[in-house]
């Protein structure tokens, strides 16, 4: 994993508008609903600025003069997720509910969570913004039905920015200045989660084995 990490970030770490300029992109693509979460980009951010911050560790290529900021890093985080979570609910908002009968928006929101999504709107009001930041899967039709039911658009940048605020920069600053740490923890979490998978493994095999000997019938649960 700390092989993979450096490979991939430790150049980026003194190309800072690239980074820049990448994370309001993907920040972007992720408010749309593509499959990359919010959290990667942030604790892939975060590992920039920790490499930033440890040049002895992670020497600057030949002619680098500059380096990431990890202050302007977290705070370009913060503010393309706003901007990003803004757009969402000002489309939803400029188009209305006709929005959510589209094809193209069908095809990525199932009408059962659309429904949940629009049932927790109605009851929670713009509080419920707090639910879909930090729901997997539901920001982006999330955002586009507070714009849609009218919500008021400060209201909606006000709870946007308290829940934004308290995740987005720490994610990103945590990991640049305890990156050594979390690489640890990585290995660890990577080990055990390769154990459960291997435990659940043999425990499936056993069971089928079972199930065929005619131990235990196919109706039945361990």
């Amino acid at each position: 994993m700390e092989q993979f990490v450096t490979e991939v970030f430790s150049n980026y770490a003194y190309s800072p508008w690239l980074v820049y300029s990448a994370i309001c992109f993907f920040m972007l693509l992720s408010a749309f609903g593509m499959p990359i979460p919010e959290e990667v980009i942030l604790v892939s951010s975060g590992f920039v600025g920790y490499m930033a911050l440890n040049p002895q560790l992670y020497p600057p290529p030949e002619g680098a003069t500059t380096r990431v900021n990890v202050y302007i890093l977290a705070a370009i985080a913060f503010f393309a997720v706003m901007a990003s979570d803004f757009l969402i609910y000002t489309l939803g908002k400029t188009f209305g509910p006709k929005l959510f009968k589209k094809k193209l928006f069908a095809r990525l929101v199932s009408d059962k969570s659309l429904a949940k999504i629009q049932k927790w709107t109605q009851k929670y009001g713009y509080w419920a913004v707090l639910i879909f930041r930090f729901t997997p899967g539901v920001r982006f039709p999330g955002h586009l039905m507070c714009g849609a039911m009218g919500l008021s658009p400060w209201r909606f940048l006000a709870v946007d920015t308290i829940a934004a605020g308290f995740s987005v920069p720490s994610q990103v600053l945590l990991v640049s200045f305890y990156g050594d740490y979390i690489l640890q923890y990585l290995k660890q979490f990577k080990l055990i989660v390769f154990t459960i998978i291997g435990v659940g493994l043999i425990g499936v095999l056993i069971y089928k084995y079972l199930q065929r000997r005619g131990f235990i019938k196919s109706n039945e649960l361990i």
